[in-house]
């Protein structure tokens, strides 16, 4: 885990990925990664083979490098990573991520959380395009996933720059907000109450995409 200080100069120096103001401002920093010590530990991954820690232009980031063999067992995301030894409820989750697939209408990254168990947790998926199975908030309870979005974009335009990740998960009022280098305007919004406690996971439904800094702040 890494000093705090360093992360925020480097999203504010990004220009439009620059953090705003914590939303909850007595929430604590309770995991921050910058991968800068090339490893991974903190991590756990559905198929081992699918990722490693990269550096390139001295920067160390988490990639996912190529498909997964994972085969969950209802249909959710494939090419996945778990945090271990966090648990949380309520979140506020910043992130630098980049989608490394060719562009096509479900190119996504995604993030997981609330997990119970492999086929229990919430999971956001920001792709180019909006449907059924894109660009939602998915509901994964011992079923195929289920989009619940209240409210959401049309899709999320993907380049092959680094972009801003915000989630926000209350689990008192049940809201879930997602945000997309904009902080001021939620790509997606919605409330449900379904799992309020477990971990948190990155990656790719069946994509592949990388993690360049990671801060999750909870109540303490």
């Amino acid at each position: 885990m890494k000093s705090l200080i360093p992360l925020l100069l480097v999203f504010g120096l990004l220009g439009s990925m620059s953090v705003a103001e914590n939303p909850n401002p007595n929430w604590g920093v309770v995991y921050e990664e910058d991968f800068s010590g090339g490893k991974s530990n903190d991590w756990v991954f559905a198929d081992p083979e699918a990722w490693k820690v990269e550096t390139k232009d001295n920067e160390s980031f988490l990639s996912s490098f190529q498909d997964s063999n994972y085969k969950p067992e209802v249909r959710s995301p494939e090419n996945i990573s778990w945090l271990k030894d966090l648990e949380v409820g309520s979140f506020v989750l910043d992130a630098t991520v980049r989608s490394t697939q060719a562009e096509y209408g479900h190119r996504d990254v995604c993030f997981l959380f609330n997990r119970v168990d492999a086929s229990h947790f919430y999971y956001v998926h920001i792709a180019t395009k909006a449907d059924a199975r894109a660009n939602s908030v998915f509901l994964v309870n011992g079923e195929p996933r289920v989009s619940i979005c209240d409210d959401r974009t049309d899709g999320t335009k993907w380049t092959e720059d680094w972009h801003h990740v915000r989630i926000i998960r209350n689990v008192d009022s049940g809201e879930i907000r997602v945000f997309f280098d904009d902080m001021d305007e939620a790509i997606m919004k919605t409330s449900d109450k379904t799992f309020l406690k477990g971990s948190i996971g990155f990656g790719a439904f069946d994509d592949t995409a990388d993690l360049d800094k990671l801060t999750i702040r909870a109540p303490q």
